[in-house]
C-alpha cells in the first residue's frame, strides 16, 4: 500500500493527471473547475498540496507502530500499576504481557520473574510499601477463606447464632414467652399476667331493720353509709397459637384466662352482706373464675390483602359496641367473624348462652349450671361510611331468657326473680337493633350510639300478664383535642315507663351493660350499686352500670324493662399534665325519665325526677409511659337532688377509690 501512495503523490508533484482521476477528485473533494475561475495549473497545485498532506499522516502512522502501540502505566503511593494517572502518581513502563501458544494474551498474567504487586519481594514497589506499613495493602481473599454457608431455621431464630442472650422476665425485649419466636415450628406461646388491686371507701345508703341493727334502739330504716372495700385480681393469661400474625391472623388461636379474686368487705350494719344475721357487719370472700377458654381457627382468606374468616368457640370476650353499653361480657359462645374489602367492612355472627357470675367479685362460675339466657348477635362495622375517620356499626341482637326457677346467690338473698312488684318468675324476648359510630369529623371526635329494644315478657313486673317492650337509648359524647387538652361534651337518654299496669314494658334496659363513658368507674353513680331501700331488695343502678334498671344485680339479675329511666348531661376535661401523668374530672347531671314506678314500688307519691350532681376528679399516673405500671386515684361526690332526697336521707354521698394495676 506504500508504495502506490508514493508513486500517486510523485506525479501531482511534477503536475500529472489524467482525466480520470480528475474527475473523481472533483466529486470527492469538492472542487469546481472550469467556471473560468481558476485556472487548470492552480487546481493541480492545490489537489496536490491535499494529497500530499493525506499521504504523510498515513505513512506516519505505517511507520511508527511501536509508538502507537505503546502503553503507559503509573504507579500509586502503595506501589500498585495503573493505567489512569492521578494527582501524585508516578510515570512508569507497564509491565509486559505473557502470550500464550497461540499468541494470544493470557488474562492477568505477567512475565515470569518477580511481581508488580508481589508484596512478599522487597524489590517490588508493593513489598516496600509492604513493608513500611505491614497492615495494608490488604490481600484479596481466598475462595478456602469464605466458610460454607450455614442453614438458619426460621427468620425468628436468625440472631441465635450472635449470642443474642433472653431473660424470660424482661417483656420488652425479645422473650419466647412473650411470642417473639416460635416454640417449635411455627407455634407461639404468650404468657401475660395482670395484678389489679383496689381499695375503695364509699358511703352508700344502707337498709337496717330492729331484728338486724347493731346499733340498740335504733329503729330508723336507714343505718350507716360507710363501706370500705379491698379487692386484687389476679389474671393469667396463656395464648398458644401457630402462624405469622404481623400480616394476617393466626391460623390456630388456643387462649386460657383464669382470674384469682380476693376481696374483703366492711360495712356498718349487718344483715347487708350475707342473709345471715350472725355472720357479722364484714366478710372475705375468693373465687377462681374462667375469663377466656376458646380455641380460634383461621377459615380461610379472601384476596391478597389478607381478608379473612374466622371461627371461635369457648369463652370469650365479647362487646357491643364502642363504649359497652348493651353487651359487654366474656361469656360461652360461637362467634363467626372477619374483614372484607381491605378490612372496610367487619363482621360478627355469634350465638353466646351466659354463665353465671359469682355475685361477690363478678368473675365466671363455671361450677354452676350454665343459665337458660341466650343472646344472638348479627354485626357490620362499616369504615369511612360518612366521612374518612368516622367507622359506623349496625347491630341487630335478640335476647332469648326462660329463666323461671327462683335462685338464691351465694349469699342466700334472691337474684332471680327480682323482689320487687309480683315477685314471679317470668321470661321474655327482646330484640335490639342499633347504631354506633366513632370517629372524628375533621378536630371533632364523636361516639355515638342508639338502639331500640322491642320484644315481649310473659309476665311484667307489677301485672301477671303479657307486657309488649317498646324502650329506647340514645348516647354521645363529642370532644376536641388542643394540644395536652381534651373537653368533652355527654348526652345518654333511657327511656322509663310512665306506668307499669299499662301492658308495655317503656324502660331501657341492657343486656350486661359495663360503660365506658362520662368518668366511668370514677363516677358515683355509674360505679356504686344505689339500693332502693324500702321498694325490694333491687338497686336503682348497678355497680359499674348507668342505668337505672331495678334489677337485683347486673351479674345475676334478669333485665327489667319496667323501670324509671335516666337523663344524663355531662362535661369533663382530660389534662395531659406530662406524659406520665394524666388529670381527668367530670361533672354530670343526673335526672330519672319518670317516676311512676318508682312511687308505685315504695308506695309514695311526688317522687321528683332529679337525682342531683355526680362530680369526680381522678389523677392516672404511668411512671413508665406505659400500660405495665398504671397508678390511678380518684375522689367523687354525688350532691343530692330532690328525687334522690325523696329516696335516701338528705345528704351527700362520697367515693375515694384508690387502684394499682401491674401487667407482665
Amino acid at each position: 500500500m506504500n508504495m502506490p501512495l508514493i508513486s500517486l503523490t510523485g506525479s501531482f508533484l511534477h503536475g500529472e493527471s489524467s482525466p480520470q482521476i480528475g474527475n473523481g477528485l472533483q466529486s470527492v473533494c469538492g472542487l469546481q473547475f472550469g467556471s473560468g475561475l481558476r485556472t487548470a495549473k492552480q487546481t493541480r497545485a492545490t489537489l496536490a498540496t491535499t494529497i500530499s498532506m493525506l499521504a504523510g499522516i498515513l505513512l506516519a502512522l505505517s511507520w511508527t507502530p511501536a509508538v502507537w502501540s505503546a502503553e503507559v502505566c503509573y504507579k500509586d503511593e502503595s506501589g500498585r500499576i495503573v493505567n489512569r494517572r492521578r494527582p501524585g502518581f508516578e510515570r512508569v513502563p507497564c509491565p509486559e504481557e505473557v502470550l500464550d501458544a497461540d499468541g494470544e494474551v493470557t488474562p492477568g498474567a505477567r512475565r515470569p520473574g518477580r511481581q508488580i504487586g508481589d508484596v512478599n519481594d522487597r524489590r517490588t514497589a508493593a513489598g516496600r510499601a509492604a513493608a513500611r506499613n505491614p497492615v495494608s495493602p490488604v490481600p484479596r481473599p481466598d475462595p478456602s477463606d469464605y466458610p460454607a454457608m450455614v442453614p438458619v431455621p426460621d427468620r425468628w431464630r436468625i440472631v441465635d447464632s450472635l449470642g443474642y442472650k433472653e431473660r424470660w422476665y424482661d417483656p420488652y425485649n425479645r422473650n419466647v414467652l412473650k411470642g417473639d419466636k416460635p416454640v417449635h415450628g411455627e407455634w407461639f406461646f404468650n404468657v401475660s399476667g395482670i395484678l389489679d388491686s383496689i381499695y375503695e371507701i364509699r358511703e352508700v345508703a344502707t337498709p337496717v331493720g330492729g331484728q338486724s341493727t347493731g346499733d340498740a334502739g335504733k329503729l330508723d330504716i336507714f343505718g350507716g353509709s360507710d363501706q370500705a372495700i379491698l379487692a386484687t385480681n389476679l389474671a393469667l393469661e396463656f395464648v398458644y397459637f401457630k402462624g405469622d400474625t404481623v400480616f394476617r391472623p393466626p391460623d390456630w388461636e388456643f387462649r386460657f384466662t383464669p382470674v384469682i379474686n380476693v376481696n374483703h368487705v366492711k360495712i356498718d350494719e349487718i344483715l347487708g352482706l350475707e342473709v345471715e344475721p350472725q355472720r357479722g357487719d364484714d366478710r372475705t370472700d375468693h373465687h377462681i373464675g374462667i375469663q377466656a377458654l376458646f380455641a380460634d381457627k383461621h377459615l380461610r382468606n379472601i384476596g391478597d390483602r389478607f381478608d379473612f374468616d374466622s371461627l371461635r368457640v369457648g369463652v370469650q370476650p365479647f362487646s357491643s359496641d364502642f363504649r359497652g353499653f348493651l353487651f359487654s361480657d366474656n361469656q360461652l359462645g360461637v362467634r363467626l367473624f372477619g374483614i372484607r374489602e381491605n378490612n372496610v367492612f367487619q363482621y360478627n355472627l355469634a350465638w353466646f348462652r351466659r354463665l353465671e357470675k359469682d355475685i361477690n367479685s363478678g368473675l365466671n362460675d363455671v361450677t354452676q349450671s350454665i343459665r337458660n339466657d341466650d343472646v344472638f348477635v348479627a354485626n357490620l362495622y362499616w369504615q369511612d361510611l360518612l366521612v374518612k375517620g368516622f367507622q359506623s356499626q349496625f347491630s341487630l341482637y335478640y335476647n332469648r331468657n326462660r329463666e323461671n326457677d327462683f335462685y338464691f346467690d351465694q349469699n342466700g338473698f334472691i337474684a332471680r326473680p327480682a323482689s320487687i312488684g309480683q315477685e314471679r318468675p317470668r321470661a321474655y324476648d327482646v330484640f335490639y337493633v342499633g347504631y354506633n359510630g366513632d370517629g372524628h369529623f375533621g378536630r371533632f371526635n364523636l361516639t355515638t350510639s342508639l338502639y331500640g329494644a322491642f320484644g315481649e315478657e310473659k309476665e311484667s313486673v307489677f301485672t301477671e300478664r303479657q307486657s309488649d317492650i317498646a324502650a329506647f337509648f340514645a348516647a354521645a359524647e363529642v370532644s376536641m383535642d388542643f394540644d395536652w387538652i381534651r373537653p368533652r361534651l355527654s348526652f345518654l337518654y333511657g327511656s322509663g315507663d310512665d306506668d307499669p299496669f299499662d301492658g308495655k314494658s317503656n324502660g331501657f334496659d341492657a343486656i350486661q351493660e359495663n360503660p365506658q363513658f362520662a368518668g366511668a368507674d370514677t363516677s358515683y353513680w355509674i360505679r356504686q350499686p344505689v339500693p332502693l331501700i324500702g321498694g325490694g331488695r333491687v338497686a336503682l343502678s348497678s355497680r359499674n352500670g348507668i342505668l337505672n334498671s331495678l334489677r337485683s344485680s347486673k351479674e345475676q339479675g334478669q333485665s327489667n324493662f319496667v323501670n324509671p329511666g335516666i337523663w344524663l348531661l355531662g362535661a369533663g376535661v382530660d389534662v395531659d399534665v406530662t406524659p406520665e401523668l394524666r388529670i381527668a374530672a367530670n361533672w354530670n347531671y343526673l335526672r330519672f325519665d319518670t317516676t311512676e314506678v318508682l312511687e308505685v314500688a315504695r308506695n309514695q307519691s311526688g317522687i321528683d325526677e332529679e337525682i342531683g350532681h355526680d362530680v369526680s376528679i381522678v389523677a392516672t399516673w404511668r411512671p413508665w409511659m406505659s400500660q405495665n405500671i398504671v397508678i390511678r386515684g380518684s375522689y367523687s361526690r354525688l350532691i343530692p337532688g330532690e328525687g334522690y332526697k325523696s329516696l335516701f336521707p338528705d345528704e351527700d354521698s362520697d367515693y375515694l377509690l384508690l387502684n394499682i394495676l401491674l401487667a407482665y
